[in-house]
């Protein structure tokens, strides 16, 4: 194989990490946005229990909002602390694509076969990382997704004390559908 041709191969994989390292970045785009809202959430239920703790006496209502909100807060701590994790995961997978495509470089240049198998190992570490990563979005889905349900038997159980009988059975199948198909 002649110089050039070498070279051009060298620069063609050395490009090919490009397409993970831009999945990490969606991956950490997606996964900042998704902490931003966990933020926001966080910040909202903490101003509501403070309104809640300045109105004078405590009815069961806002004793049970108090428990739902608490309950919240739990979760959403957990759910922080996976999307936290799962950012560290994709910048490291981030760093390790960018890592396998120089070594693909020096690799090239120094010309000894037997480094090939860095810019591999490397590469097989960030793909491992990126769906690590993965699976902790996975588990954090899950998790918001309880959070909703909590919310919605929290929301159901209050209406169904104060809404007319007839108005609650006409809907209940559509809320029994929502529990049973997450």
């Amino acid at each position: 194989m002649d110089s050039t041709s070498s070279a051009i191969a060298v620069l063609t994989a050395m490009i090919t990490p490009a397409v993970l390292i831009s999945a990490c970045g969606s991956m950490i785009l997606s996964t900042s946005g998704r902490l931003g809202r966990v933020v926001d959430r966080v910040r909202a239920l903490s101003d509501r229990l403070e309104e809640m703790a300045e109105k004078p006496g405590n009815s069961d209502l806002a004793r049970e909002r108090q428990a739902v909100i608490f309950d919240q807060l739990d979760k959403l701590t957990s759910r922080a602390r996976i999307l936290q994790r799962s950012m560290v995961t994709f910048y490291v997978a981030l760093g390790l694509f960018v890592a396998t495509s120089v070594a693909i470089g020096v690799v090239g240049i120094v010309g000894n076969q037997r480094y090939n198998v860095v810019p591999v190992v490397v590469g097989m570490l960030g793909a491992c990382s990126l769906f690590y990563g993965s699976m902790l979005l996975i588990f954090e889905a899950r998790l918001a997704l309880s959070t909703v349900h909590a919310e919605m038997d929290f929301i159901w159980q209050r209406t169904t004390r104060v809404a007319p009988a007839d108005l609650v059975e006409q809907h209940k199948p559509h809320f029994v559908h929502f529990r049973r198909h997450p």
